[in-house]
C-alpha cells in the first residue's frame, strides 16, 4: 500500500490496523487509553468521531511515530500539529551545531546523519574514507547509507564479513519496518534484500558466536583489513519530525589496529 492510499483511508481503519499493528486487542488498547472497548470500537468502525485530542492519545498510546500522527489527524480532518523543518532553516540551527559537533568530535572515526530512510544528510571528514571506490551513481546526491553499503558496486566487494554484515543491516531495517510500518521503507528492504550475496548471512542476533560481543563491519582498505563496531544517537525529546527522524551513527575502531590506523590517517 502507498503512502498516498493510507493518508485517503478513515481515521478509524488506521487506528485498527495501528492497533493490529501493535498486536494489541481492543481490550487492551482500551485499557491502555483508559476509554471502553465500546468507544474504540465505535472509533475503528466509523460510527464515532474521535476529537483530535482522543487522536493524539491513542496515537500515544500505540507509540504511533510523529510523522504518521500528523496522518492520522488529518484522516479524521484536523490539521497536523507536528512541524516538519527543514534542517538548513534557522530554526534548526541549534540542532544542526548539536549534530555538527557530535560529528566533528567523531573525528577520526567515521561518522554519519541520516533520515529516517537512511538518506545521508551530513558526515564527518573521515566517513569519506569507508566509500572509497563506490560507484558515482551511488554516492551522489541523496546517497543511501544502506544501499551504499549492500550494492555490489558500492562497499560490498570491500567488506570481509559481507553476509554477516548484510544479515545486520536487513534485520535493523526490518525492524524499523515494523515499527513505522512505512511502505517506502518496505520497499527499500525489498531492493536490498534482492542484492547478490554469494556470502553466508548467519542469523547471528538469534545463535551469536562464543566470543561475540558485537557484530562488527570488517572492511579492507589500503591491504588492511579495519574493524568497526557502531553506535546510533537521536533526539530524546522531540516534537518536530525532522528532528525525530535524525540518526546519527558512529563508528568507532573494534580493536587497536583499526585504531592505530584511523589515527594515523
Amino acid at each position: 500500500m502507498t503512502t498516498a492510499e493510507i493518508r485517503q483511508r478513515p481515521v478509524g481503519e488506521l487506528l485498527r490496523q495501528w492497533r493490529e499493528h501493535r498486536r494489541l486487542s481492543q481490550l487492551e488498547l482500551s485499557n491502555q487509553a483508559e476509554v471502553s472497548t465500546r468507544h474504540l470500537s465505535f472509533l475503528e468502525t466509523g460510527r464515532s468521531a474521535p476529537s483530535r485530542d482522543m487522536v493524539l492519545h491513542l496515537a500515544d498510546r500505540l507509540d504511533v511515530p510523529l510523522r504518521e500522527r500528523n496522518t492520522l489527524l488529518v484522516a479524521a480532518g484536523y490539521a497536523p500539529v507536528y512541524t516538519r523543518t527543514s534542517l538548513e532553516s534557522p530554526e534548526m540551527t541549534q540542532v544542526r551545531h548539536a549534530v555538527r559537533q557530535i560529528l566533528t568530535g567523531h573525528d577520526p572515526y567515521p561518522a554519519v546523519v541520516v533520515d529516517r530512510y537512511w538518506n545521508l544528510l551530513d558526515a564527518n571528514a573521515s566517513a569519506s574514507f569507508l566509500t572509497t571506490g563506490a560507484a558515482e551513481h551511488l554516492v551522489g546526491p541523496g546517497t543511501n547509507v544502506l544501499r551504499l553499503a549492500l550494492h555490489p558496486d558500492g562497499m560490498a566487494p570491500n567488506i570481509v564479513n559481507l553476509g554477516e554484515w548484510r544479515a545486520h543491516l536487513l534485520s535493523q531495517l526490518r525492524r524499523q519496518v515494523e515499527a513505522v510500518a512505512d511502505p517506502e521503507l518496505a520497499q527499500l528492504y525489498r531492493e536490498l534484500s534482492a542484492y547478490p550475496c554469494a556470502d553466508e548471512e548467519p542469523d547471528i542476533e538469534l545463535m551469536p558466536g562464543p566470543n561475540n560481543l558485537i557484530v562488527p563491519l570488517r572492511i579492507r582498505r589500503c591491504d588492511v583489513e579495519l574493524s568497526f563496531f557502531s553506535t546510533i544517537a537521536t533526539f530524546g525529546t522531540p516534537l518536530d519530525v525532522t528532528v525525530a527522524e535524525l540518526v546519527i551513527e558512529s563508528f568507532f575502531p573494534a580493536d587497536e589496529v583499526t585504531r592505530a590506523f584511523m589515527t594515523s590517517l
